[in-house]
C-alpha cells in the first residue's frame, strides 16, 4: 500500500565543501507491503527523475509494483527525493549547487534512514545518478546494504562524463532556452545514433516541415522545461559530475572492498554515457578482492536509456536477487 510523500528535517548539515545548512527537507515515498518485517529495497533516482518509483505515475512502474521484480506484496519499497530535485514545487530549491557533490547526497539520505530507524536495506538500487549515489553510501555505511545494484552507473565521474556535464553547464548557464537546449544535447548522449535510425529512419514531420528527428528533441525539450527547474538541473548535473568514491580516500579495491553486501554491476551493451567498459574494469578490480561481485549487461540498441526502457532484460537480470528473497519470506 503507498503511502503519501513525507518529509524529514535534515538539521545541521555540512557539505564535503564546508557549507552548513542548518535545515535541508528530505521528502520521500514508502511503498509497498505492510508486514513490519518486510524487507526494504531503497530506490535511488537519476537526474530527472523522483521519489514516485512506483504506482500510476512511476518512473520505474514496469519494475517495481504488485507482481512485479520487486514485489511490494513482499518488499517495503522507499525512495528519496535529492534535495532541491525540484519535485514538489513547495520544497526549496538549492541555489548554491556548486556547495554539493554526489558524497553529500549519500550522506543524507544515510540520515533519513537514521531518522526512520531503518539499520539494513536487503537492496539499494539506483540507475545512473542514482547508482553512483548507492556506490558512495556502501562506502560510507559497508555493513548497510546487503545488494548493491547500480545500474547503467559508475563509482566515478569519467572524463568523457565530466566533459559532458561542463557542456551542460555551459548550456544551462549560457543559452537563453537553458532547460530545453540543455536536454536536446543530453538526449544524444542517453541514445545511440543506430537507435534515432531505427526509430525514425530520415522521416519527416510533414506539419513541422522538420526531420522527426528534430521533432522528437524538440519534445524532449519542451516536457522536461514544463516540469523541471533551472536551479535542480543545475544541482543534478553537478551531482553526476562529482560522483566518486575514492575522492580523498585511497584505491578503488581499499575503499570497496569493506562493503559486505553482494555487489550487482549491470551496465548497457551500447552505453556511451556510462561505458560498460568502465563497469567490466571496475568487476575485474574487484573480483581481486571481493569474492561476491558480480556483473551483467544489458543488450540494447538504446543506450542510457536502456535502464528506463528493457523491463524484461532487466527483471531477468534481477529476479534471483529477488525471487530468493521473496521465497524466503
Amino acid at each position: 500500500m503507498r503511502e503519501k510523500i513525507a518529509h524529514i528535517s535534515i538539521t545541521d548539515f555540512f557539505t564535503e565543501s564546508g557549507a552548513y545548512y542548518p535545515n535541508l527537507k528530505l521528502s520521500y515515498q514508502l511503498a509497498g507491503s505492510d508486514n513490519a518485517d518486510a524487507p526494504i529495497v531503497l530506490v535511488n533516482h537519476a537526474l530527472t527523475g523522483n521519489s514516485e518509483v512506483t504506482g500510476e505515475n512511476g518512473w520505474w512502474k514496469s519494475l517495481i509494483g504488485d507482481g512485479k521484480c520487486i514485489d511490494t506484496n513482499h518488499f517495503k519499497v522507499l525512495s528519496f527525493d535529492i534535495p532541491g530535485n525540484g519535485f514538489l514545487r513547495e520544497a526549496a530549491l538549492i541555489k548554491q549547487y556548486k556547495d554539493f557533490v554526489a558524497r553529500d547526497i549519500a550522506k543524507i539520505f544515510i540520515r533519513g534512514l537514521e531518522h526512520l530507524k531503518i539499520n539494513t536495506l536487503f537492496a539499494a538500487i539506483g540507475g545512473s545518478l542514482g547508482g553512483g549515489i548507492v556506490w558512495e553510501m556502501a562506502v560510507l555505511e559497508p555493513n548497510l546494504i546487503q545488494n548493491l545494484i547500480p545500474i547503467a552507473s559508475d563509482w566515478k565521474s569519467t572524463d568523457w562524463l565530466i566533459a559532458n556535464c561542463f557542456l551542460q553547464e555551459r548550456i544551462l548557464e549560457n543559452s537563453s532556452n537553458p532547460i530545453e537546449d540543455a536536454r536536446i544535447h543530453a538526449m544524444l548522449c542517453y541514445r545511440t545514433p543506430f537507435s534515432l535510425k531505427v526509430k525514425f529512419q530520415r522521416t519527416l514531420h510533414k506539419e513541422k516541415n522538420i526531420f522527426n528527428t528534430e521533432s522528437w528533441l524538440l519534445h524532449h525539450g519542451e516536457k522536461l522545461q514544463q516540469r523541471f527547474q533551472l536551479s535542480a538541473y543545475k544541482l543534478m548535473n553537478q551531482l553526476l559530475k562529482t560522483i566518486d568514491i575514492t575522492r580523498g580516500r585511497e584505491s578503488l579495491e581499499k575503499v570497496a572492498a569493506p562493503i559486505a553486501g553482494n555487489i550487482h554491476i549491470i551496465s548497457i551493451n551500447s552505453d556511451i554515457f556510462f561505458s560498460p567498459d568502465e563497469d567490466i574494469e571496475t568487476y575485474r578490480r574487484l573480483k581481486r578482492v571481493k569474492a561476491n561481485v558480480y556483473h551483467d549487461e544489458i543488450q540494447s540498441i538504446h543506450g542510457h536509456d536502456a535502464f528506463l526502457m528493457e523491463y524484461r532484460q532487466l527483471s531477468h537480470l534481477l529476479r534471483n536477487i529477488f525471487q530468493v528473497q521473496k521465497s524466503s519470506i
